[in-house]
């Protein structure tokens, strides 16, 4: 669709009826001064999602409030994967292992679209080294009760030349091949929210929390309105922190005393990813590789592209939506795929995008962020509650043990009676057949109708309907009006970054989707023109800051 057909479109005419399903909430309540809420959650990624998700079924009366857009900061920039974490256990953690392995199987019963099993291979050097990683992922598998029919494969350089022909075979002798879950971070805390809002809970995005003032009976929150910089108060019985990598900064304003130090010290890693063309380096699996520093480095094939990541290095300074990603970051994830794969080498020319995340680590003297524990911990201070730490994968047990916190703060049971209840779009019977029926009557090719089904789920067609209308080979018009009137995108980089996630997986078609998505944002949202040509110019130069680690 161009972009006059886009100015043309009649959103009224191919809207989805969205009576019946839950409507994530991005304004805050025009009853806010009269309302008091069993719960405030500062914080709208995916720990923040899941205790929101959680109170709300408790029966709660819920507010959640995020500073940014919905998963705009850790919880979307991470490498998308659904694990215990086998490197865990090098570490000794083997208790965080079978947790992460058996909430997995939690997780791909609320959002099977959001779990894809793939292939994890992980090469060895040599006889040593491959039988420990046999022993290992043997160990990994019973951990996360693995059954026995899709445990391990052992490969030889026959069976890798065959299945998995790019890894330098001189170098890498044998490979494990074991199971792992691909999901999309975003949408999986997009999918949580709604099911929050499904049970009741408010949501608002581009709300930021300023101060809290806490009492005997709960607490006062100043909220700023980022949209029009409105300044309102919210009251709340009880509070829980989930602001990831602003744990702290929340912790210091609503301390009693602003000179003590927060109760929790946070050090706070950098994870950094880059994305090539697939057709760069076309790998057929997910493969972990082992960097120079000896940490374990994914190459992920999804889409249009093969990302790799990630890196683990202190990050000094304040907290930012946006870290930046710099010339050495990029050399050394290269240099990981450049060692493992055989292909022309690959250099910073050669990638097309990047994203960085802040991991909130507890603070672990004389560790390196590589040795920190990715545990949880939890603060209380009176009335409110802090968590931080933790990993994706155990979103749903973080939100357990938070919310028996705050049970007793409210001294009341919060209970859920249907903990694994399936999220939006997660009541799916058959994966495959969902995918061949997307294809069919879409007349979509497989990898452009698994892009929607990750995206949506069961709610597909509901999205789409009879006959969408095409912006590019992979995305269609409503998608845009699901974006804005379901899903609570506010803004072109809402769109773009997080609910279409074309400007990581579909380079080939993000630049020629920014015109007609912006006009069709603005015609649902009502934005001037200077206001959408600014929507464009912001997406632009965001894509541009993602390459400039070139400059440097």
């Amino acid at each position: 669709m161009s972009e006059s057909l886009a100015n043309a479109y009649d959103e009224s005419s191919a809207a989805a009826d969205v009576s019946a399903v839950p409507v994530l909430g991005s304004r805050l309540p025009p009853d806010l001064a009269g309302r008091l809420f069993d719960l405030v959650v500062v914080g709208g990624g995916i720990t923040g999602a899941g205790i929101a998700r959680h109170a709300a079924q408790a029966g709660l009366t819920v507010l959640l409030l995020e500073a940014e857009d919905f998963a705009a900061g850790t919880s979307s920039r991470s490498t998308k994967l659904i694990h215990g974490g086998l490197r865990y256990l090098a570490m000794g953690d083997i208790a965080l292992v079978r947790e992460g392995a058996l909430e997995r199987k939690s997780v791909g019963r609320m959002a099977p679209h959001l779990t894809e099993p793939r292939w994890m291979l992980v090469p060895a050097r040599s006889v040593f080294e491959y039988a420990k990683l046999r022993i290992g992922i043997g160990l990994y598998e019973r951990l996360g009760a693995v059954a026995r029919d899709e445990r391990h494969r052992n490969w030889d350089r026959a069976q890798m030349a065959r299945w998995e022909p790019l890894l330098d075979r001189e170098r890498l002798a044998w490979v494990c091949a074991y199971r792992e879950f691909l999901t999309d971070d975003t949408r999986l805390v997009l999918a949580t929210l709604r099911a929050a809002v499904r049970d009741g809970a408010t949501t608002c995005s581009h709300a930021r929390v300023n101060g809290i003032d806490q009492d005997a009976d709960g607490a006062r929150l100043k909220v700023t309105d980022g949209r029009d910089g409105s300044v309102h108060e919210v009251r709340g019985r009880a509070v829980v922190n989930a602001a990831g990598p602003w744990v702290e900064s929340l912790l210091r304003d609503s301390a009693r005393d602003a000179a003590a130090p927060p109760p929790v010290k946070l050090h706070l890693s950098k994870g950094v990813h880059l994305a090539v063309d697939h057709d760069r380096l076309p790998v057929r699996n997910m493969v972990m590789m082992t960097a120079s520093d000896g940490r374990p480095v994914f190459a992920i094939p999804r889409g249009q592209v093969t990302y790799i990541g990630t890196t683990d290095t202190t990050y000094e300074g304040d907290p930012a939506v946006w870290p930046e990603v710099e010339a050495g970051d990029i050399a050394y994830l290269l240099a990981a795929a450049n060692e493992h794969f055989n292909v022309p080498l690959l250099t910073g020319d050669d990638v097309l995008s990047t994203w960085a995340g802040l991991r909130p680590l507890i603070h672990q003297a004389g560790k390196a962020p590589k040795e920190m524990s990715r545990r949880d911990e939890i603060w209380r201070d009176r009335r409110m509650i802090s968590i931080a730490g933790g990993k994706l994968t155990g979103f749903r047990k973080m939100a357990e043990e938070a919310m028996a916190a705050v049970a007793e703060v409210l001294d009341c049971d919060t209970g859920m009676s249907a903990p694994l209840a399936p999220l939006p779009g997660g009541d799916i019977d058959d994966l495959d057949d969902l995918r061949r029926d997307v294809a069919t009557r879409y007349q979509q090719d497989p990898q452009a109708a698994a892009r929607l089904v990750r995206l949506y789920g069961s709610e597909v067609f509901a999205v789409l309907g009879e006959q969408p209308r095409p912006l590019s080979d992979s995305v269609f018009a409503e998608e845009v009006d699901w974006a804005v009137r379901v899903e609570g995108a506010e803004t072109l980089e809402d769109l773009i970054y997080r609910r279409l996630r074309a400007a990581w997986f579909l380079p080939r078609e993000v630049g020629g989707l920014l015109q007609p998505c912006a006009a069709l944002m603005a015609k649902l949202l009502g934005w001037s023109d200077s206001r959408r040509a600014d929507e464009v110019e912001r997406v632009r130069a965001l894509m541009a800051d993602e390459l400039a680690f070139r400059n440097g």
